[in-house]
């Protein structure tokens, strides 16, 4: 049992090494850019306190802690493996003051280690869409705040614009012959909202106040190189890995190939996002 532990640990954290370094900073601007949405409800309050849910490699509570020197952050996430990245992250980016003034533990969404009340502020990055069940997620945030006490997220409105890049891999798996990989169904997932007023409904049914919500975009720069990299080394690692060595360099090979015909900027992935925001009523 312990060997296994170890195996499992290890895998956590190499997970959690591919995410914050693959994945995570394609996502970090439009995570960042919640902070600064929410800058306006925390101004003026002399210490507040701050609670990042599903904060996966640190991303949004280290940038918090460092941001408004009198905050009080907490991040939580479901996977050991992640919040190990984030503290190490802590260790090397933040000062000893500001190390003392950050929280980092494992706890899921639906049911956060906190009494009721205790925060001024929560704010998510592309975890509302993971959780098996939303509204129960948004409803324990909103026990967790304290009456006038916000909770901003954003997260991936739902597309189905095809990314040429991703076709071009798909017909890289069909020409080597080995299936799509499957979607993992054994997960529930929440999903992302069809729209803006679809993601702020919920939030009213879910108990809060002055609600509002707006679609954005996410932007990032590929290239053929550097999208085949994230592809084989995280995007499909696991899958790739159930492949012998041949299989996986016959679809390296015809890969490179199939890129190599996209246009430079057939690599720009645009997608559409959601940032939502509402209150708990004072009463």
């Amino acid at each position: 049992m312990a060997a296994m532990g170890s195996v499992t640990e290890r895998d956590d954290d190499h997970e959690a090494a591919g995410y914050g370094r693959w994945w995570a900073p394609v996502i970090a601007p439009t995570a960042l850019g919640l902070l600064d949405t929410v800058e306006p409800l925390i101004a003026g309050l002399p210490a507040p306190r701050i609670l990042d849910i599903g904060t996966g490699t640190g991303t949004l509570a280290l940038a918090a802690t460092g941001r408004w020197p009198n905050a009080i952050v907490w991040g939580i996430d479901s996977a050991a493996g992640r919040i190990r990245h984030a503290e190490r992250a802590a260790a090397t980016r933040l000062s000893p003051a500001e190390r003392a003034r950050v929280d980092l533990r494992v706890a899921r969404a639906e049911e956060l280690p906190f009494d009721d009340g205790g925060f001024d502020l929560a704010v998510s990055s592309f975890v509302m869409q993971l959780v098996p069940d939303r509204r129960s997620a948004l409803r324990e945030a909103l026990r967790v705040l304290r009456p006038g006490g916000w909770l901003a997220y954003v997260t991936w409105q739902a597309d189905r614009t095809p990314f040429a890049p991703d076709e071009a891999f798909e017909r890289a798996l069909d020409a080597a012959g080995v299936p799509s990989e499957e979607e993992d169904e054994a997960k529930p997932r929440a999903g992302d909202p069809p729209s803006p007023p679809a993601a702020a409904t919920q939030m009213r049914r879910a108990g809060y106040a002055e609600v509002r919500s707006r679609r954005g975009w996410l932007e990032h720069r590929w290239t053929a190189r550097s999208y085949l990299d994230f592809v084989e080394r995280y995007d499909k690692v696991g899958f790739l890995a159930t492949l012998d060595r041949e299989a996986r360099r016959r679809i390296h090979d015809l890969a490179r190939t199939e890129l190599a015909r996209l246009a430079p900027e057939a690599f720009t992935w645009r997608t559409p996002v959601i940032t939502a925001m509402g209150r708990r009523p004072r009463r």
